[in-house]
């Protein structure tokens, strides 16, 4: 939960309210000056128009240099950062042929399978050889391997469904299967934090849509409740059904679902359970089975689960599991499993190997190894971080874990320092975040190793206090932690 302190806030809209009036007489300037401009577009109307597009011509491109910065390299702990310029103000940036060697603070790696690994690399060569980059077809066409099939196999038996459906793409898994599973006269209770694929999925359904207070399953309870006494919308009929959606571990919070609750909530008024486990799977969990493995959860009594190959397996794409029923049903009726290409061979090759590493089926102990360094390494940092005086968000055990920024000065000067220092980071803004809790996402992998982490510590702490990111000041002199950690590196 955000402790948003009272004169932080007051600060962060006091400046957000400057950065709007400037933007607003700018642009009244603006178009008092093109008045006199011929134009080829008289009587159209504008595509660029709102709220949105201010916010993106007089904020975002002032710091629009934080964001989207191209690598040079495999994004393992430490990576190429390509170096750009701007002649205009950020209006347009110019990459240059200089790169510069950084910590990578901001790539899902979880289990550092991005990078070249000794089982995994070999075996992606092979199938692109033998299978290329694509296969030009759909899966019900000609683009269904055997590649396919036994990742779908893989993926359901690791997760403990009876079975799966492949996806070419994270985004789409959600955005694509929520229509495909409920539609007028049905029900979504949503978390109010969930992803914007889960938003968008709902939102093309036709389904009404009632959102929970964020990882409260007491409010839950109260709306299922309310919903199911009143009925639809004007008739007052059953619902049809009731889909209740969370997330394993909520991107931008790096909290962890309460499961357990959820699901008993779910069991006494009959609504099913849906999970994304996008961020969870294979970074959590005793042998890397996600949340439910983590919490004690029985996988029997989540209803469809969801996950992305994006993260913790080093490739692309996602996958549902769920019931047989349920997925001979998706896979006639999704549309995008019926028209969209299927994942690349070598892309399927890279998940099936990096699951075998995860279940010690290459005949090593590196999965569980990988497994325990992502744990050590994601609970040090945060407790270090917080030690420091920062606002983290988030569980132990996440490898996700949001600094708190706040204020839209802090998020340009704390990136552009981290950066300037050979540290990577990812800052978050409005619209991923709310207007008034701008944040850095700090992502941990299991490729870091203890010295890594330390300098990453070391930068973080110099630039928080440069910055004046420590809202939460320990009694202890500042710099403290910091040497303690220079004794133990």
């Amino acid at each position: 939960m955000v402790r948003l302190p009272y004169v932080t806030a007051l600060t962060t809209l006091f400046s957000y309210g400057l950065l709007f009036a400037f933007g607003q007489l700018r642009d009244f300037f603006r178009r008092i000056l093109d008045a006199r401009k011929p134009s080829n577009l008289k009587g159209y109307a504008p595509i660029c128009l709102g709220l949105e597009d201010f916010y993106t011509r007089r904020l975002y491109l002032r710091i629009q240099d934080c964001f989207g910065r191209p690598i040079a390299s495999a994004p393992d702990a430490w990576f190429d950062v390509v170096e750009r310029y701007s002649n205009d103000c950020n209006k347009t940036l110019h990459r240059t042929a200089k790169t510069s060697k950084c910590l990578n603070l901001g790539s899902y790696n979880y289990l550092g399978f991005a990078a070249a690994d000794e089982y995994c690399t070999p075996r992606v060569i092979e199938s692109l050889k033998k299978y290329s980059a694509s296969t030009c077809s759909v899966r019900v066409d000609g683009g269904n391997t055997k590649l396919h099939t036994e990742l779908e196999e893989l993926v359901a038996r690791f997760v403990g469904k009876p079975a799966a459906i492949l996806f070419g793409m994270g985004y789409v898994t959600n955005s694509a299967i929520i229509p495909a599973l409920i539609g007028k006269g049905g029900l979504i209770i949503s978390d109010s934090l969930n992803h914007n694929s889960i938003v968008n999925g709902a939102r093309g359904s036709g389904a009404t849509v009632r959102v929970f207070q964020h990882n409260n399953p007491a409010h839950l309870e109260e709306v299922l409740r309310e919903q199911i006494a009143g009925g639809q919308p004007r008739t007052h009929r059953p619902w049809k059904k009731i889909i209740v959606i969370v997330e394993g571990i909520y991107s931008m919070e790096g909290e962890l679902c309460k499961l357990p609750e959820v699901i008993s909530v779910c069991k006494k008024y009959k609504a099913y359970t849906y999970l994304d486990e996008a961020h969870s799977i294979g970074a959590v969990g005793k042998t890397g089975r996600g949340v439910c493995e983590l919490l004690g959860v029985d996988p029997a009594d989540v209803d469809i689960m969801m996950g992305t190959f994006t993260k913790s397996f080093g490739s692309c794409g996602g996958y549902i599991t769920a019931s047989k029923e349920i997925i001979h049903h998706l896979k006639h009726t999704c549309p995008a499993h019926i028209y969209a290409t299927s994942m690349s061979p070598p892309a399927v090759q890279q998940v099936i190997s990096a699951i075998k590493v995860i279940l010690g089926e290459d005949g090593t102990n590196r999965g569980a190894k990988k497994l325990a360094q992502i744990r050590e390494n994601s609970n040090f940092f945060r407790s270090e971080l917080q030690k420091m005086g920062f606002e983290v968000l988030g569980d132990n055990d996440s490898p996700v874990m949001p600094i708190m920024l706040y204020n839209p000065a802090k998020i340009p000067a704390f990136s552009r320092e981290c950066l300037r220092q050979n540290v990577a980071v990812v800052t978050v803004a409005f619209p991923a975040t709310p207007l008034l809790l701008a944040r850095a996402r700090i992502c941990i992998s299991a490729s870091h190793s203890r010295e890594d982490l330390i300098k990453g510590l070391e930068v973080i702490s110099k630039v928080g206090d440069l910055v004046g990111i420590k809202y939460f000041p320990v009694e202890q002199e500042k710099t403290a932690v910091v040497e303690k950690l220079k004794k133990i590196q």
